[in-house]
C-alpha cells in the first residue's frame, strides 16, 4: 500500500503534566448522547456478557453513533474494555435487511484472512435480552472520513492520493481473499449469475418504491437488462464500500486500519462492488446537488477521479472488461433505488425525518447521470434504437422534471443527453397542431 506519512499534520493536544503529545481526541470518531426512543438496556447487556464468560468490569458509559442509515450502533466503555454493540432498529420486520447473525458471521469468518475487520466478541440471538438480536465487537480507535476530514487533519495532495490509493487497495485486498475453503463465506453466495440477479432485483425494487414525482428509469432499466454481462469472477464483496465505512489510523490518517458495516457483504462480482462504490464518488467538479449529498471526501485535491479509480483497479487486479459503462450505470441505478426506498417511506409518512424530504431530487440527478453515460456509450444510435420505444415514459419523465425547482431543472437538463426530450416535445407539438375534428 502507498504511504507518505512523514509530513502528515495532525494537530495534537498536550498531555497534562509533561511535554508528550497525544493524538488530538477531536479527530477520533466517537459517539454522542443516545437518541430518544433508542435507549439501550446496558445492565441486561452486561449480564449477558458476563454469562458468556466475557470479563467486563463496572457499569459501562453508553454513547451512540450517528453514522449509518439503518442499524443502531452503541459504544460501551467499561473499566477494562471498550466495546461496540450493533443491533437492528426497533420495529424491524424484514430481518434480512438487518441480519445481525450474517454481519457477525462475515466478520468472524474473515478474521484470519482480512486484517481490517474488528475483533468479534459475541453474538446474541435471544431477543429476550434487549428485544432484538445484537452482536458485540471490540472498538477500533481511529478516524472515520465522512463528507469532510476533521479540520485538525491537514493532508497535502500527495498524502490525499495516498489515502485514496490505500482505500482502493483495501477493497482490492478483500476481493483477493480465498474463500473457497471457508464454509461460512461460501454459504453467503448463490453461485454464478450474480450480475443478472442484481439487475433483476433492483429493477423490481425500484418499481415497487417509485412515487409519482420521480422518473421511471424505463430506458435505464431496459438498457441494463440488455447489456448485463456474465460475472467477471466471483469473490467476497463488501457491497457498501465508502470512505465513511473505513477507519483511519489516528497517527497516520492516510492508513486504513479497519472496515465497518458488513451487513450487505456477500459472494459476488467484484466489478459490481466497484461500480456501486463509485456511485458515491463525488468529484470536485460534479454538480451542486451531488456536492450537497456528498458523504465522503473524494472532492479533495489529490483524490483519483472515477476513471482513474477504474484504471487503477483493473491494472492491479488484471481484470479486463468490454463495457465499464454497465457497471457504472448499475451503481448509479442501485443508489437511486436505495435513495428512493428511503424517500418512499417519507412520501407515505412512514417516517418524518426531514433529512429525507428532498431525496426525490437526488433520484432525478442519478437518472440524468445514467442517461448521459448510456448516451455516451451508444452514440447517435441511442435515440433511434432505445429512446423511441419509450416516448410515453419520456413524457412522464419530462412532466416530473417540470415540477422541479428551477435551479434544479437547470442542473438536470445540463446533465441529460442533448435533445433527450426533443422527440417527445415534437410529438406533443404535433398533437396540439392537428386540426380539431369538431
Amino acid at each position: 500500500m502507498a504511504t507518505n506519512n512523514a509530513n502528515v499534520t495532525v494537530k495534537s493536544d498536550k498531555q497534562s503534566g509533561d511535554n508528550k503529545t497525544t493524538t488530538n481526541a477531536k479527530v477520533l470518531d466517537k459517539g454522542g448522547a443516545v437518541r430518544d426512543g433508542e435507549e439501550l438496556d446496558a445492565q441486561a447487556v452486561s449480564k449477558w456478557l458476563r454469562a458468556q464468560d466475557i470479563d467486563v468490569k463496572g457499569a459501562p458509559i453508553v454513547t451512540q453513533f450517528s453514522g449509518g442509515a439503518s442499524n443502531w450502533t452503541y459504544r460501551l466503555q467499561y473499566e477494562n474494555q471498550d466495546l461496540i454493540l450493533r443491533r437492528p432498529p426497533k420495529g424491524t420486520k424484514a430481518k434480512s435487511a438487518h441480519d445481525m447473525v450474517r454481519e457477525y458471521t462475515v466478520q468472524q469468518a474473515l478474521a484470519d484472512d482480512y486484517p481490517y475487520v474488528p475483533k468479534m466478541i459475541g453474538l446474541c440471538t435471544d431477543e429476550a435480552v434487549i428485544g432484538a438480536d445484537f452482536y458485540i465487537m471490540e472498538r477500533m480507535e481511529g478516524i472515520i472520513p465522512r463528507a469532510n476530514l476533521p479540520k485538525e487533519i491537514e493532508l497535502d495532495p500527495a498524502q490525499t492520493r495516498d489515502l485514496c490509493t490505500n482505500v482502493i487497495d483495501a477493497l482490492i485486498e478483500l476481493h483477493q481473499v480465498d474463500y473457497s475453503d471457508n464454509p461460512e463465506l461460501v454459504a453467503l453466495g448463490r453461485g454464478d449469475g450474480y450480475c443478472e440477479r442484481q439487475v433483476s432485483g433492483w429493477d423490481k425494487r425500484y418499481v415497487k418504491a417509485k412515487t409519482p414525482n420521480v422518473p421511471s428509469f424505463a430506458l435505464v432499466r431496459q438498457w441494463l437488462g440488455k447489456h448485463t454481462p456474465a460475472d467477471s469472477r466471483t469473490c467476497v464483496i463488501h457491497n457498501d464500500w465508502r470512505f465513511d465505512n473505513v477507519i483511519l489510523d489516528a497517527d497516520d490518517p492516510t492508513k486504513v486500519i479497519g472496515v465497518l458495516d458488513w451487513e450487505m457483504a456477500t459472494i459476488g462480482d467484484p466489478l459490481m462492488d466497484l461500480g456501486s462504490a463509485l456511485a458515491y464518488w463525488i468529484e470536485a467538479d460534479d454538480n451542486i446537488i451531488m456536492q450537497q449529498s456528498r458523504r465522503q471526501p473524494t472532492h479533495l485535491e489529490g483524490m483519483m477521479t472515477r476513471d482513474e479509480v477504474v484504471d487503477y483497479y483493473l491494472e492491479k487486479t488484471g481484470l479486463q472488461i468490454d463495457n465499464w459503462t454497465f457497471y457504472e450505470v448499475f451503481g448509479l441505478f442501485r443508489l437511486a433505488g436505495i435513495v428512493q426506498q428511503i424517500y418512499y417511506r417519507y412520501y407515505h409518512k412512514q417516517t418524518t425525518n426531514p433529512a429525507f424530504k428532498n431525496f426525490w431530487i437526488i433520484v432525478h440527478v442519478l437518472h440524468a447521470k445514467c442517461l448521459k453515460l448510456i448516451a455516451k456509450y451508444e452514440g447517435d444510435a441511442l435515440f433511434t434504437t432505445h429512446v423511441q420505444p419509450h416516448l410515453q415514459d419520456m413524457g412522464i419523465d419530462a412532466a416530473t422534471i417540470d415540477k422541479l425547482p428551477s435551479p434544479v431543472q437547470a442542473v438536470i437538463e445540463g446533465i441529460l443527453p442533448t435533445g433527450y426530450f426533443e422527440d417527445s416535445a415534437k410529438e406533443a407539438e404535433d398533437q396540439t397542431s392537428k386540426p380539431s375534428k369538431d
